[in-house]
């Protein structure tokens, strides 16, 4: 019986070990495991934020930004989007985002259920409220008071809650349309010899040395003759101006897309001290995650119904009609809101407008 007593404990010593043992190996190979997560998790911000800290940032705090009064079917409207202010900056200065006409001023919206993007290009020449009943164009609120005036603008006088904005001049849009191989574009004859007057002036600016473009279908374009082509405003005025602008970046976001990580790597290092937001790391990663889901939907120009026409000294000037309207129809585009009720802002504006132009 003692054998026997003894034999047991020594078969359950032995056991016991071989536990211990293989527990003490799943702890290992769990701190191991957990060791490679956080240096890969490491690594990969180290990564975010060496790109991140290229960017020229203007620090603009959320709730020093304002909006109007919405409405309850306004903001639920507007909850399910991110909606970001792109600007393009007639600047001949690299790097100066603090000030400069915004010549190019599109609202942004990203359905966050379905990743569809959506463009309103808002008219330089708009006649609306800059800042405190002063009107003026559009483009000029962003020379007065920079981005953050600039979306105010916007949200004053559009009904929008936007808080973030990304802005980029000629150089910028120049190198990235060159780092992904150029693009492909439909240029009528009329368009072609403008483009080629453009080339010269975009060329000193950046200092390239970009040829002359033919008319055609699908003709193959360089970051110059593009960004060009883009500042055409003889034919069609400035609504086809900023049309040529959208096509160019929806050419652009489609290219990106089927770019290979090591492309858009050099893509990043290129642009993004070119670029200036207020977006945070955080809000841009989120973005970046949701990347492949992103595709380009309908894109329009703002105001929909206008009349191109002087007012007083302020010379040519496109006037909404009328203001409210107009802001209707944007939110049934842009957030397919058709429960959207103007502002009393919106309103007020609107009526403001119509004394002032007549229109």
């Amino acid at each position: 019986m003692a054998r026997d007593r003894e034999r047991y404990e020594e078969g359950h010593r032995k056991k016991k070990k071989k536990t211990n043992r293989r527990k003490k190996q799943k702890r290992k190979v769990i701190l191991v495991i957990a060791a490679i997560l956080l240096a890969l998790i490491g690594l990969v911000f180290a990564y975010a934020w060496s790109k991140y800290g290229k960017l020229g940032r203007i620090d603009i705090k959320d709730k020093d930004v304002k909006v109007n009064d919405l409405t309850k079917d306004t903001e639920k409207g507007l909850k399910g989007y991110e909606s970001i202010a792109l600007f393009g900056l007639d600047n001949r200065s690299t790097g100066n985002f603090e000030s400069g006409n915004s010549d190019t001023i599109i609202v942004v919206s990203i359905n966050k259920k379905t990743g569809e993007i959506k463009m309103a290009s808002v008219y330089r020449d708009t006649y609306l409220d800059i800042e405190n009943d002063k009107f003026r164009k559009a483009n000029a609120a962003y020379a007065n008071g920079g981005p953050k005036q600039a979306m105010e603008m916007l949200n004053k006088n559009l009904d929008l809650n936007i808080t973030d904005y990304v802005s980029v001049d000629f150089n910028a849009l120049v190198d990235a349309i060159d780092l992904l191989g150029g693009i492909e574009l439909d240029i009528t004859e009329e368009e072609a010899k403008w483009l080629n007057g453009y080339v010269v002036e975009t060329n000193k600016v950046t200092g390239h040395n970009s040829g002359t473009v033919s008319a055609g279908t699908n003709v193959h374009v360089d970051g110059v003759q593009a960004t060009s082509y883009a500042r055409i405003r003889y034919v069609g005025l400035d609504y086809q101006r900023t049309e040529r602008q959208r096509t160019v970046i929806t050419k652009m976001f489609e290219k990106a897309k089927s770019c290979d990580i090591f492309t858009l790597n050099s893509l990043l290092d290129e642009m993004l001290p070119q670029i200036s937001t207020s977006l945070s790391m955080t809000e841009m990663l989120g973005l970046a995650g949701n990347v492949a889901k992103y595709h380009m939907g309908e894109n329009t120009g703002f105001p929909f119904d206008k009349e191109s026409h002087d007012v007083g000294s302020l010379g040519d000037m496109v006037i909404p009609i009328d203001l409210e309207s107009n802001v209707i129809q944007l939110h049934q585009f842009l957030y397919t809101n058709e429960a959207y009720t103007p502002s009393e802002t919106v309103k007020n504006l609107s009526a403001t407008i119509r004394a002032n132009t007549g229109y």
